[in-house]
C-alpha cells in the first residue's frame, strides 16, 4: 500500500470524525503497523503539507497535522463516490458535459477530464461526455475559474431506450467493469466468515485499508447506470454489498485500536 494513499485513508476513516487533526506520533505508530518507517511518514506529511493538503501546528516538539478546506473536500467527495451509490429509478434524463476545446492546453484538458471521470461521466467522443445523474453542481465546485468556464451542461433525452443503451456501451467499459466486480466478490466474500470471528485490532486495520484501496478503483469507473442499461447478470450491486459488510465488520474492530494508539501517543507527548 502506498504511504500517501494510506494516509488519506486513515484520515478519511478515523481522524475526520475526531476534529480532523492527528499528532505525528500517532500517525507514525499507525503507519508502523503497515511496515512504513517513521522517516517515510515524516517525509510524506511534509510533502502533503507543502502541497496544501494539510495544515500543521506545533506544541513543544510535537507536530500535529490538520485537515483543511482542500483535504476536507477531497475526503467528502471521495466518500460520497465510494459509499453513496445510486441504484434508484432513472427518468431517462442524461446530463451532457460539452467541453469548449478552443485553445485548450494539455494540462487544462487533463484536469477537466479527470474531474469528469471522478464524478462518473463517460466520454462519448471528442468534447462530449455523458452521465445518467445530475452532477453539474459538483463539477462546478471542483472546476473553478477558467476550467469551469470551459464546460457547458445540457439535459437531454433520447428517442428510445435502445439509443440510451448505445450511449452506455460507448461511454463505459461495462464488460470489463462487470468482470472486475465478479473478481472482487470471489476474493472478499469468502473472507466474511473470518471477519465476523474477528482478526484483532491491528490486523483488522490492515485488512480494512487493503479493502478500501482495492474497492475504490471501481466506483470511479462506474456511472451507476439504471438496471435497464446494464448487461445481464450485472454484479455491481452485489459487489457493493460485500464491500460494505466487510468494511463495517473491519472498522468496528479497528476503531478501538486506532483510538487506543491515538490516546497512548497523546499521553506520552
Amino acid at each position: 500500500m502506498r504511504p500517501r494513499a494510506l494516509m488519506f485513508d486513515l484520515y478519511g476513516e478515523y481522524f475526520r470524525y475526531n476534529g480532523g487533526a492527528a499528532k505525528l506520533g500517532a500517525l507514525t505508530e499507525l503507519m508502523g503497523v503497515f511496515g512504513i518507517e517513521p522517516a517515510t511518514v515524516r517525509v510524506v506529511m511534509t510533502r502533503l503539507r507543502k502541497e496544501g493538503w494539510f495544515d500543521s501546528t506545533k506544541s513543544g516538539r510535537e507536530v500535529s497535522y490538520l485537515l483543511n478546506d482542500k483535504s476536507w473536500r477531497l475526503l467528502d467527495n471521495g466518500r460520497a463516490r465510494i459509499f453513496e451509490r445510486h441504484f434508484d429509478e432513472w427518468d431517462r434524463t442524461w446530463t451532457q458535459a460539452l467541453i469548449d476545446e478552443t485553445a485548450l492546453d494539455r494540462p487544462q484538458r487533463a484536469r477537466i477530464e479527470k474531474a469528469l471521470s471522478w464524478w462518473g461521466f463517460g466520454g462519448f467522443g471528442g468534447p462530449v461526455w455523458f452521465s445518467p445523474h445530475d452532477r453539474e453542481k459538483q463539477l462546478r465546485e471542483e472546476l473553478t475559474g477558467a476550467d469551469e468556464l470551459r464546460i457547458q451542461f445540457l439535459r437531454s433525452k433520447t428517442a428510445d431506450l435502445a439509443s440510451d443503451g448505445l450511449i452506455a456501451q460507448r461511454c463505459w467499459d461495462l464488460g470489463g467493469l462487470g468482470a472486475d466486480y465478479q473478481a472482487f466478490i470471489e476474493e472478499f466474500r469468502p473472507r466474511l466468515a473470518r471477519y465476523r470471528r474477528g482478526l484483532g485490532g491491528s490486523a483488522a486495520l490492515v485488512e480494512q485499508m487493503r479493502l478500501m484501496q482495492h474497492y475504490r478503483r471501481y466506483p470511479f469507473r462506474d456511472p451507476d447506470l439504471p438496471e435497464t442499461l446494464l448487461p445481464p447478470g450485472w454484479r455491481g450491486r452485489a459487489a457493493h454489498e460485500v464491500f460494505t459488510e466487510c468494511h463495517d465488520l473491519l472498522r468496528a474492530e479497528a476503531e478501538p485500536f486506532v483510538a487506543a494508539v491515538t490516546a497512548q501517543t497523546a499521553k506520552g507527548a
